[in-house]
């Protein structure tokens, strides 16, 4: 019986861990980054930092998520030239990036 309740706590709580899985999405539409966050049980995080990398890894902006659990910045060409890492932290460990590569960016602004 002990042996069985363990394996239940293992099982509930790695269960619990996975619906807190951060996702993030970006896309780029009329020369705007768009940047969307959900956790895996489909709430919002309220609060978090998003950082915007070049491909030297340096960060270029940092800006706060919105309480809808996004962000919005224009897009800077020369940043962006040959991609963008966009790193997304909302505390307690749930972080998670998106790459958008020069291709994605060329595609949604009209290249």
């Amino acid at each position: 019986m002990p042996r069985l309740l363990a394996i239940l706590a293992v099982v509930a709580l790695a269960t619990t861990a996975q619906a807190h899985q951060l996702n993030v999405f970006a896309f780029v539409e009329d020369e705007t980054v768009v940047v969307e966050t959900r956790f895996s049980n489909g709430n919002h995080p309220v609060s978090g930092t998003v950082r915007i990398l070049n491909e030297k890894q340096e960060t270029v902006l940092t800006l706060s998520l919105e309480t809808d659990g996004t962000v919005r910045f224009p897009l800077d060409r020369d940043a962006a030239a040959s991609g963008l890492t966009i790193e997304v932290k909302t505390g307690e460990g749930h972080d998670d990036y998106w790459i958008l590569t020069p291709e994605d960016i060329a595609r949604g602004s009209g290249d």
